[in-house]
């Protein structure tokens, strides 16, 4: 877990109106936190238990994952050092990358999720990739190869509207101008919740939720492939770490729950 969040999507009107997009500076795109050493060591386990659950890819997809891959490495942070064919993690733990298994070595490296999009047939983009350890509530395997709007399906606040919108946004991203906008949610859950689209969540215990989980996304259009690719930094922070100021945004503007 972070111990504060540096940026509180319900205190800001701009972030509160879906989709909440702003531009990002490349420079501030894969971020290290406090929680970097903590969360690696779990995409670690996840990578060698359950990669199954977390890596996945359609067919017809491996230029675009090829391009991220390095797209990726060319971006590396401060914090990581190239040691020969290694590079060394800011947590001290040295990962060999593997060009031919790019997304599991890519899910070692970033603290982030890494998902790649393109446009299908009829236009809509489609999630045809992703290294995805943290899912909020869903399951890579139930979205991988459908467009956006079915993906968000059992979201409620993801109208026929908004999902029109975040098309049109997908369609101008243009090449050396990325995004990124951020989600908030209450939540009980840790960050590997992976729940099926027709499970029923276990109940709650009586009383609020005791962490905000928010999701920094980021979108960013691929040069040679074309492909967006939309990275999630996930944080999960008690709400007795809020700054007062976000404390007082959220009692004001309450945000809802995550499934």
């Amino acid at each position: 877990m972070q111990s504060f969040l540096p940026f509180a999507p319900w205190g800001e009107a701009a972030a509160r109106r879906l989709p909440g997009i702003r531009p990002l500076d490349l420079g501030d795109w894969l971020r290290v936190d406090e929680a970097y050493g903590g969360q690696m060591a779990l995409r670690d386990r996840l990578m060698a238990e359950r990669e199954g659950l977390v890596v996945g890819i359609c067919p017809g997809a491996e230029a675009a994952v090829d391009e991220m891959y390095g797209f990726v490495l060319a971006h590396l942070p401060g914090g990581f050092v190239r040691d020969g064919d290694g590079i060394v993690r800011p947590d001290g733990v040295r990962v060999l990358p593997d060009a031919r298994r790019p997304l599991q070595s890519l899910g070692r490296l970033v603290q982030q999720d890494l998902c790649v999009m393109q446009a299908g047939s009829d236009g809509e983009h489609v999630l045809t990739a992703a290294v995805l350890c943290f899912p909020a509530g869903w399951v890579l395997a139930e979205k991988l190869g459908r467009p956006m709007m079915r993906i968000h399906a059992p979201v409620a606040r993801y109208t026929h509207d908004v999902g029109l919108r975040v098309q049109r946004l997908f369609d101008a991203i243009r090449v050396g101008a990325p995004l990124w906008r951020a989600n908030a949610g209450l939540s009980h859950a840790p960050l590997f919740h992976p729940l099926s689209e027709g499970a029923v969540p276990e109940p709650e215990g009586a009383g609020q939720a005791p962490f905000v989980r928010s999701e920094r996304q980021c979108m960013i259009r691929l040069p040679q492939t074309g492909a967006v690719v939309f990275s999630i930094h996930t944080y999960l922070v008690a709400l007795d770490d809020l700054t007062p100021e976000q404390a007082a945004a959220l009692a004001a503007h309450p945000i809802h729950q995550a499934r």
